[in-house]
């Protein structure tokens, strides 16, 4: 270390200058502080700009993560587009062919998680993304499952369906094809007996006695004997809240709680009970009550015979019964 020199004011002399030790701790300590303020500059600095591995691995890891959410999120997305698209082909149209009501969109959607749950995930550090997808996922879980449910309603409702149109009348109840045998259709008509004007319930159609009767639609007998009025008669139910009979029977060939199909020969026309002549009287229930059958012949017209039919049985002004 070099030696220090001043100048004496009183004998104008060199002196040496002699340092004590508080000069040389002042002096020490002065260099410590200053390199442990630099290091923690550096130490700092070097933690900011350059992670250490394990960070470094975590950050990526933390990348790669929010990299697949955004990922999936898109996804789902694209399957909410999906799921959207086959909830309103459901509503406007196998629910609508089949008759049924929509399912409502509250009932599509309902409550998934609460709010709270959601904020939860929210204050979580780096998870607004993930939130926001976990809430994706519940929504479409949601709707996977009633729309799921919807379409195994679907298929019961489309089995109903074609049980109900395997029962329900849809044929005339003897062979008609010309419309030769209409004889008096549905509506006011003039009593053959008592010579006033009556609701007539049914259709009549003329045919020799033996003729064959047909059930003319899927469903179990639920009458078959004598009725006041009708004679020899038979009476079917076929679900779906309809019925139909047939009176002025010759012959009976089915029993009560018989299962019978449409086309299968139940009786035969006959001239009894409160009869001017050998015919059918048919009627078609629906809820109880008669109504016109010859809205139930579609399996059996072409829309020309329909509207002929119709024409025929409109102008038919009197009754065999």
């Amino acid at each position: 270390m070099s030696k220090k020199y001043r100048i004496n004011p009183e004998t104008l002399q060199l002196e040496r200058i002699e340092h004590g030790l508080r000069y040389w701790l002042r002096r020490s300590g002065g260099y410590i502080i200053g390199g442990i303020c630099l290091g923690v500059i550096f130490f700092y600095t070097f933690l900011y700009f350059f992670p250490s591995p394990r960070e470094a691995s975590l950050m990526q890891y933390n990348k790669n993560l929010t990299a697949e959410m955004e990922v999936l999120s898109k996804q789902v997305d694209q399957m909410q587009i999906v799921l959207s698209d086959l909830s309103q082909r459901d509503d406007n149209l196998y629910r609508a062919i089949l008759g049924a009501e929509p399912i409502p969109m509250s009932v599509r959607l309902g409550a998934t998680q609460q709010i709270s749950y959601y904020d939860s995930l929210a204050r979580m550090t780096n998870t607004q993304l993930a939130a926001d997808l976990q809430r994706k996922v519940d929504v479409l879980e949601k709707e996977l499952y009633v729309q799921a449910r919807s379409y195994e309603e679907i298929v019961d409702l489309e089995k109903k369906q074609e049980t109900r149109m395997e029962n329900i009348p849809a044929i005339q109840p003897v062979l008609n094809k010309d419309l030769k045998r209409m004889a008096s259709g549905y509506g006011w008509r003039v009593d053959p007996v008592y010579h006033v004007r009556r609701f007539h319930e049914g259709m009549d159609f003329t045919a020799p006695v033996g003729t064959d009767i047909f059930a003319t639609g899927n469903g179990i007998v639920t009458y078959a004997g004598w009725r006041q009025g009708y004679g020899e008669t038979i009476e079917i139910d076929h679900g779906f809240n309809y019925a139909t009979r047939y009176a002025h029977c010759s012959k009976l060939l089915v029993r009560v709680g018989q299962k019978v199909k449409r086309g299968d020969v139940i009786a035969l026309v006959g001239n009894t009970g409160k009869s001017t002549g050998p015919h059918l009287h048919y009627e078609v229930h629906y809820l109880g009550r008669p109504i016109d059958p010859r809205n139930y012949y579609f399996y059996d017209l072409s829309p020309e015979d329909y509207d002929k039919m119709v024409q025929i049985s409109s102008n038919m002004g009197n009754m065999l019964d």
